[in-house]
């Protein structure tokens, strides 16, 4: 069985969040790797599953390091549980909702590097 198989029947069996390290505690020896460290593997798997698959993933990051399964995520988020402010910023990842490039954010003037003494002797 794959590692992400096993955090599938995980998170389908507590229906919440989780993190990655309650995942692996939960998970114990059904995991198939033998890594020394079986977080980074999880986080490593869910983490590539979702960016390669995007919206076709089973799994949606809800937080930093948290993970639950897409399904659940858009239950919660129909049952009118997006009126809460924890819901909706949870879920805003899935509406693709991203920060504006530098280039498009308005530029400040940059301030003087004329000294006191220069501007008084360009009024003389």
């Amino acid at each position: 069985m794959s590692t992400l198989a096993v955090v599938e029947e995980i998170l389908r069996e507590t229906a919440s969040p989780l993190s990655v390290k309650e995942i692996v505690e939960r998970a114990g020896s059904r995991l198939p790797s033998k890594s020394k460290t079986p977080d980074t593997v999880v986080a490593r798997d869910l983490s590539m599953d979702i960016k390669k698959k995007g919206d076709t993933s089973l799994f949606v990051r809800t937080s930093p390091g948290r993970y639950t399964l897409r399904e659940l995520a858009s239950r919660t988020e129909t049952n009118g549980n997006a009126n809460r402010p924890e819901a909706t910023s949870v879920l805003s990842p899935l509406r693709g909702e991203r920060a504006a490039p530098l280039a498009a954010q308005p530029r400040t003037a940059k301030p003087s590097t004329t000294t006191t003494a220069e501007r008084e002797l360009s009024r003389s």
